[in-house]
């Protein structure tokens, strides 16, 4: 970082130079004549547009990883209840049961908490029963069969948890809006005083345009807690199909969880 700031001061000096000594010689034109400061807005409003561009496109892509690790967690929850049909009868119960819970788990407590860009120590209860009762099984056919679902479910909510926090620091979001207003306030030195109906209209479409990327750039780089938001769909619809497979055979009672995913105490 430091020699790119020198080497940038060393440019801008060195343009100074150029501009002072070297451009009589170069040029025959008055010392007056040159570039206006509305010649210099132009370059000026593309690197801006670029930046948001980029940085738009760094966050919308953390926002596509944080739907596809929910998609991905509520499906290996879906394989690690139908799995557990082919397991003896008591684990069974317990993985479907966990199942539910820690789907419950996730959507009720971790769910928000991670619009803030943190996460909930309530579903790590019931992934600590899952290899419980792997233990169980140990041996026989159906053990790898959930081992593997309960890795993915594993790896995809750690990717989950880690996309709910920010992508983009928040000096880079400082930076652009450093960057949107000079261009905005150059832009308004280069209007004319006069009949400058139509370009103040225009100034404020520009404006408007930069601050709405802005703002979703920010929205899309918190993926659980903006307006354009991943909602718990797909968690919720595990829940709903592991809670069916489990009542079939038991009672909503014989679940070891409230409806907020805590463990029953006795």
């Amino acid at each position: 970082m430091v020699l790119v700031i020198v080497v940038a001061a060393l440019a801008l000096l060195a343009g100074l130079a150029a501009n002072r000594w070297l451009r009589p010689r170069l040029l025959s034109e008055d010392d007056d004549a040159g570039m206006a400061v509305k010649d210099l807005v132009g370059p000026l409003l593309t690197l801006t547009v670029l930046l948001l561009a980029f940085v738009l496109v760094t966050a919308n892509g953390s926002y596509g990883k944080a739907e596809v690790a929910s998609r991905g967690e509520a499906r290996a929850v879906d394989q690690l209840v139908e799995a557990a049909e082919y397991a003896p009868e008591g684990p069974r119960s317990e993985i479907q049961a966990d199942a539910v819970c820690y789907a419950r788990a996730v959507r009720v407590q971790e769910w928000p908490a991670m619009a803030d860009g943190n996460g909930s120590p309530a579903p790590s209860v019931w992934s600590t029963d899952f290899r419980r009762v792997f233990r169980e099984v140990e041996g026989k056919p159906v053990f790898g069969m959930l081992v593997a679902a309960d890795n993915k479910r594993s790896e995809e909510r750690e990717e989950r948890l880690t996309q709910a926090t920010a992508s983009i620091p928040s000096a880079i979001l400082w930076f652009l809006l450093a960057t949107l207003v000079i261009t905005v306030v150059a832009l308004g030195v280069c209007l004319p005083r006069r009949n400058n109906r139509g370009q103040i209209i225009t100034l404020t479409v520009i404006t408007a345009l930069l601050t709405t990327t802005l703002c979703i750039i920010r929205d899309v780089d918190r993926p659980f807690g903006g307006i354009i938001d991943v909602r718990p769909t797909a968690i919720t619809e595990a829940e709903r199909q592991a809670t069916r497979d489990f009542l079939t055979r038991h009672t909503p009672a014989d679940l070891p969880c409230d409806d907020q995913g805590n463990r029953r105490t006795v």
